[in-house]
């Protein structure tokens, strides 16, 4: 994160790191440009408004020797900015104030875009006898397809993309960005049982897409059949 707020990136941190995403902070252009030049970073959050030069030359910098996501952060809110950002590279705006779980949202699709890109052969999910392929949009058990509404197949995605991890509902919403989250988290749990209605062998007595009280809800990586 290149930001010269110390306040806000130390928000943006802590909300992150519940999310098991670390934050390594610049706090201005220059130094933030020399770090994605010496580390390894999965993407960059940069403000546009930095003391030394500004966040479009930072972005026109880093991408003279490196593709990595850049989500652009600034509270100028101007058409006119979002154009010239996108236009020299960055691949997604977001104009303070901002709401922290919108940020993460945005990370997490840029980056499952990139994914997608670079991987080439259609993105599948395999768990013993189910398959989800993204791209069409399908999940089988064995050789026979399971019918899910957007809502569900996407919920599913989410669940199966972080197998083994415990899910809250908060977090489910975060990976379902553009969707109406609010009526989504009123009726998740009617979600989360059609889900294993379709993919279950016993519903009632799930082995795949498990609760876990007061927490969320786990994806199971292997089943005693897989």
């Amino acid at each position: 994160m290149i930001e010269d707020d110390e306040q806000l990136a130390a928000m943006v941190r802590e909300y992150l790191a519940q999310s098991g995403v670390q934050i390594s902070h610049c706090a201005t252009a220059g130094s933030g440009v020399e770090a994605v030049t010496h580390n390894d970073y999965d993407a960059i959050i940069l403000d546009i408004m930095l003391p030394d030069f500004d966040g479009f030359e930072a972005c026109k910098r880093i991408r003279q020797h490196s593709d990595i996501p850049i989500l652009m952060l600034t509270a100028r809110g101007d058409a006119e900015d979002r154009i010239v950002g996108l236009e020299i590279g960055a691949d997604d705006y977001l104009p303070k104030p901002f709401n922290p779980r919108e940020l993460l949202a945005r990370l997490r699709a840029i980056l499952r875009r990139r994914a997608q890109t670079e991987g080439g052969q259609r993105p599948l999910l395999r768990f013993g006898r189910l398959t989800i392929d993204r791209d069409a949009r399908t999940v089988r058990v064995d050789s026979e397809q399971r019918n899910l509404t957007g809502y569900q197949f996407d919920l599913l995605c989410a669940l199966a993309e972080n197998a083994g991890r415990v899910l809250s509902r908060n977090q489910l919403m975060d990976h379902l960005r553009g969707q109406e989250l609010e009526a989504f988290d009123r009726s998740i749990d009617v979600h989360i049982s059609r889900v294993r209605a379709a993919i279950e062998d016993d519903p009632k007595h799930p082995r795949r897409v498990l609760t876990v009280r007061g927490t969320g809800y786990l994806f199971a990586k292997k089943q005693d059949d897989d």
